[in-house]
């Protein structure tokens, strides 16, 4: 018996192009398209872009100023649950960020660091609104802070500008060290 060399290649090639074609295919116009769908019709969604991994899907959002980051992530679960399907939700949202916001950020990181590692998350606005209260420059900034099983998310918005934080409630445990 004699094999042919082309046919076998060629028989093999589009082989290995339908199964990686409809694999393609199926993730795209299955999966991501109606995910993409679902995140675009939220209110305060400016855009957003998927990506579907084996363990992840990550979400790089563009919001606008006063979006609910919590409600977002509810609203994207239980609609996507099946699309989604055990695998963990990422967020990567975009910091249309100005100097005012970065600043009021660091002035209050290390009170909600220490809020976050006690565990005292209602610490965490009255931290934030404190900062109003004791500088002037930052009464126009608006500090919205919202909780779930998984994060804490805090928004500060001036009107035009945001930034977002997502703050993860289980942190990452450190082991022994090598070098102790």
């Amino acid at each position: 018996m004699k094999l042919r060399l082309v046919p076998v290649l060629i028989t093999s090639l589009l082989s290995a192009t339908l199964l990686f074609g409809g694999f393609f295919l199926y993730r795209q116009f299955a999966m991501q398209e109606p995910l993409q769908k679902i995140v675009s019709q939220y209110e305060g969604v400016n855009n957003s872009h998927i990506s579907i991994n084996r363990n992840e899907v990550t979400l790089k959002l563009d919001l606008q100023p006063g979006t609910k980051l919590r409600e977002l992530v509810q609203y994207v679960s239980q609609e996507g649950k099946s699309m989604i399907d055990g695998r963990t939700l990422k967020l990567d949202v975009e910091q249309n960020s100005s100097e005012l916001l970065d600043e009021y950020w660091d002035k209050a990181m290390f009170s909600v660091a220490e809020a976050m590692e006690s565990r005292k998350y209602t610490l965490i606005p009255t931290e934030l609104d404190g900062l109003k209260a004791q500088y002037p420059q930052y009464k126009n900034v608006i500090a919205s802070t919202e909780i779930d099983d998984n994060n804490v998310y805090v928004s500060l918005s001036n009107g035009k500008e945001s930034k977002f934080i997502i703050l993860p409630r289980k942190p990452a445990t450190l082991g022994v060290w090598n070098n102790a």
